[in-house]
């Protein structure tokens, strides 16, 4: 094991305990993929431009802040210096007493690893995060002094430390230096700048802090000119010059941050509310989200729209929809994904392609209340694809189409799980603005979705003010980032859904997103799991269905409440809706009572029902509209002949014939009570009900067609998988089992062996060693008695050779049965797989 000052990261990585290698890995866990074979090769990986990115993604803004300051640190950096950049000259209470947890987090997580006298910023995360030209830094630094002047002539550098009131040296190298001491050195930098004009200090105010990059003519004015003669500005290719990282700092009072964010912000204002008051209010839009699923289930029953050759609906169908629904297009586009996501609507896979209701829609619509409301939830909490989406472009500019591809945002269900979980660390029945935990998100994720790096930009400092640019993870980094989004639909949905209630997370909300597992990213059997006990804590706070309504004189019905299901649907089919709310309130009109006759009921068995499910009488008029409807109906008779119209009076055929508006049908009279025409069966019934009549259709055998329609449902259907956000986070038992095998391959890899026969002919680290067979038995069988450790080089049946340490254990009929550390197993090789042997040093196991 490694002790003392580690040289690389590789060598700290040796000396982490297990923990500290699994915290790591739970960090980062695309370093898993494949397992690393040892320690160094983890370290290789972590390094990585792909990986590094992904974890700096993944820093809150002062852990990010500070790896920020490393990277304008010297390099190593002792601690009190980070301190120093962080806190500034005059010392931060609150930055002194985050930042040992900050830089244990980067430690952790592989991007700083050294001593606190020595801290260093792995390589790649110091390119990603040091200033540039190209690459500005969110502290607004330059370049150092150093890094300025490389290419400047040597007789400049001579002109500017001299003007600067320094000795000429030798040499480039050493006048730098001076240069950088001087910008260095509080007392002295103060001196000169006092003798600066107000005008050159006006232009380092502008420059201060950022962009240091600013514009020149080719003959700068007096003011310009004092501060290039002594290096406070430094020629930067063109007209451009910088300000050095140095005399920014000495402006700034050593700090490398305007502002320093070491605190998350505070979820303020702050509203109590009763927490049953909440709950009711969540469980009655819970109680909506389901009846509004149920009525676009209702609407698709016999098919839904087609399906677009590029996936996804029309525009039109949208909105078509959405009016159906009695909603906007933004929030029937969250219904339509939800229901999808739920496995309750899909493309029917036919050679014209629509959408419509899936068998497992059917099965939803018989299910409880609260386990209908469970199958929505699980759906909906680790969806990825995001309603909030349509209608906008895509990278083609293409319009994203609801129910269409390309709607996938994988960050959504870890900035939805996050945004409740910031709502479930406040007290029961307590909100906070919208803008509260958006402000805390960009804090806890400031770089996920606004990018690591942004565009050089420069001020004009020979006149005008300076623009700031936005970078990214500066506080301000625009609101409208992907993550803000999605955490402002995530709230919308959630109150949607039921989950939360006047802004405040539910009783059954915090039961949704309770987790058992250590990565806090649950399985999809947890998230059903805690569906299950959230809908349970729902159920009470449901309403009963009822099995009743209140018949009116105006022929109109009033349901108190939501109706069971059979009630609700004969009702749906003898009357029309004509308002929802707390009340639903039906209409019955001539066509929707002859709708009923069409669905097979006499009027006898209408009267029958409504007598029995109201709790008020039967009104007169709507008796005697039954009745009316009833004597019309059937008496004409539609057949297909093309089609035909049958009725025994025979004054009524006249009467029709008569009629203008009969002239499309293309009636004829073939027998006084029969006519025939050139339209369908469908047509003629569609049109003769149109001039007012109340015709049946009838059949071959002359029997009344009842009109029952058949549901229309897709063959069996699977709902869209989540595309997750990288790999998913691994669990104890591979992370134990990953760390095993690193500590055996860096033991195999590492581990000192003793020469197999004189020292020269030792096997160079990495190598395989290589013996005789006779060589390779005698070894084995001596490690056999001396129960220890040897390391073999071994190739497989694919012909892959590796190295492992193992320990034998039997030796017998060509086969040798060991230990194998590496793999942490017991294992058999073959002998003349074996490529050699060599014992380890007595203290390498």
């Amino acid at each position: 094991m490694t002790t003392g000052t580690p040289r690389t990261l590789a060598e700290e990585l040796r000396t982490r305990t297990d923990s500290g290698l699994i915290g790591l890995l739970r960090a980062r866990p695309d370093l898993l993929n494949p397992v690393p074979g040892d320690v160094t090769q983890l370290a290789t990986r972590a390094g990585t431009r792909a990986s590094v990115v992904r974890a700096v993604e993944r820093l809150d803004r002062f852990a990010l802040q500070t790896a920020e300051a490393l990277a304008v640190a010297p390099d190593p950096c002792p601690y009190g210096t980070l301190g120093a950049l962080m806190g500034g000259d005059a010392g931060d209470p609150a930055v002194a007493a985050e930042l040992p947890r900050a830089v244990a987090e980067l430690r952790a997580q592989a991007l700083v690893w050294g001593l606190d006298e020595r801290l260093r910023l792995v390589r790649t995360a110091r390119e990603l995060l040091t200033p540039s030209a190209a690459h500005p830094s969110p502290t607004g630094l330059g370049p150092s002094v150093a890094e300025a002047t490389a290419g400047m002539s040597p007789g400049r550098l001579q002109e500017i430390i001299s003007t600067a009131g320094l000795p000429t040296t030798h040499d480039p190298v050493t006048a730098v230096a001076a240069l950088t001491a001087l910008f260095s050195d509080r007392a002295r930098m103060a001196a000169l700048l006092d003798t600066a004009p107000a005008e050159s200090v006006a232009v380092l105010d502008k420059l201060l802090w950022g962009p240091p990059y600013g514009g020149v003519t080719d003959r700068p004015a007096p003011h310009l000119q004092w501060l290039l003669d002594r290096g406070l500005l430094i020629p930067a290719g063109g007209r451009n010059v910088v300000l050095p990282r140095e005399a920014a700092l000495h402006l700034r009072a050593g700090r490398a941050h305007r502002t320093p964010e070491p605190l998350p912000p505070a979820l303020a204002p702050a509203t109590e509310r009763d927490p049953q008051l909440v709950d009711n209010a969540a469980a009655s839009q819970a109680f909506t989200a389901l009846a509004t699923v149920e009525e676009l289930l209702k609407e698709w029953d016999l098919g839904g729209p087609p399906v677009l050759r590029a996936g996804g609906m029309s525009v039109r169908d949208l909105k078509r929809t959405a009016a159906a629904l009695d909603t906007t297009e933004q929030l029937a586009a969250f219904w339509l994904e939800l229901s999808y996501g739920a496995g309750l609507i899909a493309p029917d896979g036919e050679a014209d392609e629509r959408f419509a209701a899936t068998p497992a829609a059917e099965e939803w619509l018989q299910l409880p209340d609260r386990e209908r409301w469970a199958v929505l939830a699980a759906a909906w909490l680790p969806a990825t694809r995001t309603p909030g989406v349509v209608g906008t472009a895509d990278a083609k500019g293409r319009a994203l189409a609801a129910l269409g591809p390309h709607l996938d945002r994988s960050p959504a269900p870890e900035v939805r799980r996050r945004a409740l979980t910031l709502l479930a660390d406040l007290p029961p029945g307590t909100s906070v603005p919208a803008t509260a935990v958006l402000t805390r998100l960009r804090w806890e994720r400031p770089l996920r979705g606004a990018g690591v790096v942004t565009g050089p930009a420069a001020a004009a400092v020979g006149e005008g003010s300076p623009s700031t640019p936005s970078l990214a993870g500066s506080p301000s980094a625009p609101a409208d980032d992907l993550r803000s989004r999605l955490a402002q639909w995530a709230l919308a949905e959630a109150e949607l859904l039921g989950v939360t209630g006047r802004g405040a997370l539910s009783t059954h909300g915090r039961a949704l997103i309770a987790t058992t597992s250590e990565a806090g990213v649950p399985t999809a059997a947890e998230t059903d799991t805690s569906a299950t006990r959230a809908a349970a804590l729902l159920a009470p706070l449901l309403p009963e269905p009822l099995d009743h309504v209140l018949l009116q004189a105006d022929l109109t019905a009033v349901a108190p409440g939501p109706l069971h299901r059979p009630l609700a649907e004969a009702l749906g089919v003898l009357a029309d809706i004509e308002s929802k709310g707390g009340a639903t309130v039906y209409r019955f009109t001539p066509a929707s009572v002859r709708r009923a006759l069409d669905a097979g009921r006499s009027a006898a068995e209408l009267r029958e029902f409504l007598s029995t499910h109201s709790r008020t009488p039967v009104p007169q008029p709507l008796a005697y509209l039954i009745d009316d409807v009833a004597r019309k109906h059937g008496q004409l008779r539609i057949g297909a002949a093309a089609a035909y119209v049958r009725c025994d009076d025979d004054a009524l055929l006249s009467e029709i014939l008569a009629d203008r508006r009969a002239a499309p049908l293309r009636l004829r009279r073939l027998a006084p009570t029969v006519l025939a025409a050139q339209t369908a069966p469908d047509e003629l019934l569609e049109g003769l009900r149109a001039m007012g009549y109340a015709p049946a259709a009838e059949s071959a055998a002359g029997d009344v067609l009842i009109a029952r329609a058949d549901s229309y449902r897709t063959a069996p259907r699977t709902a869209p998988t989540p595309v997750p956000d990288g790999p998913p986070s691994p669990d104890r038992t591979l992370l134990e089992a990953a760390v095993r095998a690193i500590r055996a391959g860096d033991l195999a890899a590492t581990a000192e062996r003793k020469p197999v026969h004189a020292p020269a002919q030792a096997p160079a680290p990495g190598a395989f060693p290589r013996t005789t067979s006779a060589e390779t038995l005698a070894t084995m069988q001596a490690a056999v008695l001396t129960n220890s450790a040897v390391w073999i080089g071994y190739v497989n049946a694919d012909g892959a050779a590796s190295q492992r340490v193992i320990a034998p254990v039997r030796v017998e009929g060509g086969f040798v049965t060991a230990y194998d550390h590496t793999s942490d197993e017991v294992r058999t090789y073959p002998l003349h797989r074996i490529t050699g042997v060599a014992e380890l040093a007595d203290d390498s196991v």
